[in-house]
């Protein structure tokens, strides 16, 4: 008795490679125009043109502008464990491994300032609205990125802790997460190269400061914590 199975799952894996492929097309196409002009007042107009497609096409394959966003950002979170995990292996004793990290997490930040845009603008999202307008699977995606790259810090601390060589008042994993948190910020000031500071008593001014001076602190900063 004939059956036409094979043929209807054939057409369905090609239907399904497609929509991967198109998908990946519109990704880099987003991160292309991150990258060139910022995260800030992209419209899906200008990423489905860049495609050569329309806006319906782009809400064929993405829920919204948050969950196209949120998968570019996977992207940059790649790359930014790689350049983390090379930091770590390229240190022997632990605070050599985290002063390598954090400025590896630094220097990427600086040379991709979309990234920075892009998690920042992520982050201050309440967490039930990110789940009612990104999809389970992106967002699994988007926090197996995150995860990456904080387990490779949180592994240095753990390990420098049972060398002996750190001293944590708190988990590793809250001390990576604050430390990833708050680096995001400093990336910010390190773009903008701004120091506000009071000159006189209500008298404010207006200094420099360099993302050298940033990476500087951030790197004294987190060795600090955890040799207290």
């Amino acid at each position: 008795m004939a059956t036409n199975a094979p043929a209807t799952d054939g057409r369905r894996k090609a239907a399904a490679a497609r929509r991967k492929a198109r998908q990946a097309e519109i990704i880099a196409a987003t991160r292309q125009i991150f990258d060139s002009k910022g995260v800030r007042d992209v419209q899906i107009e200008e990423i489905a043109s860049a495609v050569g497609i329309n806006r319906a096409i782009v809400y064929r394959h993405f829920t919204g502008k948050e969950e196209l966003f949120a998968l570019t950002l996977v992207g940059y979170l790649e790359e930014l464990h790689d350049a983390m995990a090379a930091a770590a292996a390229s240190g022997s004793a632990p605070s050599e491994q985290l002063e390598r990290i954090v400025g590896a997490f630094v220097d990427y930040g600086v040379a991709h300032p979309a990234f920075v845009d892009c998690a920042q603008a992520l982050m201050v999202r309440p967490g039930d609205e990110l789940l009612d307008e990104i999809a389970e699977g992106p967002l699994f995606r988007l926090g197996r990125g995150i995860t990456s790259c904080l387990t490779v810090l949180s592994d240095t601390l753990s390990h420098g802790v049972d060398e002996g060589a750190f001293t944590l008042s708190d988990d590793p994993v809250l001390l990576a997460n604050a430390l990833y948190a708050s680096g995001l910020g400093a990336l910010q000031l390190a773009r903008l190269g701004i120091l506000v500071s009071e000159a006189a008593p209500g008298i404010p001014t207006v200094g420099q400061i360099s993302a050298a001076q940033v990476r500087s602190y951030l790197v004294r900063s987190a060795l600090a914590l955890v040799t207290a």
